[in-house]
């Protein structure tokens, strides 16, 4: 269970792109833990200072400050590494709406660029993250690898050809690529703040301060809310996998399905608070209703996700109150 007892060889490096992130500062942290040397990489566009200043001192851990849309730093970021994780990239489906020319030139051409700095290095595995917004309306549930229906935004389109240039990767040039269908992942660092955050953060924010949160729609969409370190083990475990998995991608999840409406009452009992949520419009690109299969993950990684969405908020909420 989990990954704490993962071992790699002992000169293992990992890159880390999208390092001052969410997802990518807990990577780094949960790396680093385990003993193994991280670069990191990032240009704050969208990462935090804050969220890699903890590491600066640590001797394994080296930044680097650059962007994925820079070849010559792709290829300088991958030099002497082993594993490389890309978490960089623009997410919110809204956002994407609003900007494809932008995402298409970071989400796409920046992981290519990071794809071809790997293969010039001969980097062993290089896993990268992809949605669950690559389902599109394929209305069936569980969603499984494999039946995806048509895509709804800029942002799912470039998550689906960056599981394609993946597959052509590891068929014409031999690099092992996993692509991880990220299902709504939350907990500890998450931004609460802006336009596009992250619901679950938001929500823990807006009622610390005791303002009113906004849930798009009527609240019974449903998703398959993931903690943190279930996202840490399937990156690692992928690193971990046979050259068999390479060039396919996997639902990451914890495999379950909580409604929007259920989760806001959840939070108001924790937090012990009593307020009424405003309902807006539908958001749009969004789906209704997801939950993942993570059958194939687990046969072919041998993910064994731990954390419920019961304990991942607790933990989530604990965290929040301790550092808003």
């Amino acid at each position: 269970m989990g990954y704490e007892d993962l071992r790699f060889p002992e000169d293992s490096k990992f890159l880390v792109t999208g390092a001052a992130g969410f997802i990518g500062s807990n990577l780094v942290e949960a790396i680093l833990q385990l003993g193994y040397k991280v670069r990191g990489l990032d240009d704050f566009s969208t990462g935090k200072k804050e969220n890699v200043d903890e590491f600066i001192n640590n001797p394994n851990y080296e930044f680097v400050e650059g962007t994925i849309l820079d070849p010559d730093t792709c290829i300088t970021a991958c030099d002497g590494i082993d594993y490389v994780l890309h978490q960089a990239a623009w997410g919110s489906v809204p956002r994407s709406i609003e900007m494809p020319l932008l995402y298409e030139e970071i989400n796409i051409r920046g992981t290519l660029n990071m794809m071809e700095a790997a293969r010039k290095n001969n980097v062993k595995k290089f896993v990268y993250a992809s949605s669950s917004s690559v389902y599109g309306d394929e209305p069936t549930l569980p969603k499984k690898e494999g039946k995806e229906g048509n895509l709804l935004s800029p942002y799912a389109l470039t998550k689906m050809v960056n599981e394609e240039y993946g597959k052509i990767y590891t068929k014409l040039y031999g690099l092992d690529t996993y692509g991880l269908r990220y299902f709504n992942v939350f907990g500890r660092r998450q931004d609460p703040n802006g336009a596009y955050a992250a619901v679950i953060p938001k929500f823990i924010k807006q009622l610390l301060n005791d303002e009113q949160p906004t849930i798009n729609g009527d609240g019974k969409q449903s998703r398959d809310f993931t903690y943190i370190e279930n996202v840490i083990e399937a990156n690692l475990k992928a690193c971990n996998a046979s050259q068999e998995a390479a060039g396919q991608s996997y639902n990451i999840a914890y495999g379950g399905r909580e409604f929007l409406i259920d989760i806001y009452m959840q939070l108001l009992n924790a937090l012990e608070k009593d307020v009424q949520p405003i309902f807006g419009p539908d958001r749009k690109g969004d789906i209704k209703h997801s939950n993942a299969d993570i059958s194939k993950a687990k046969e072919m990684l041998g993910y064994n996700p731990d954390w419920s969405f019961e304990r991942g908020i607790e933990a989530a909420i604990q965290w929040y109150k301790e550092n808003l």
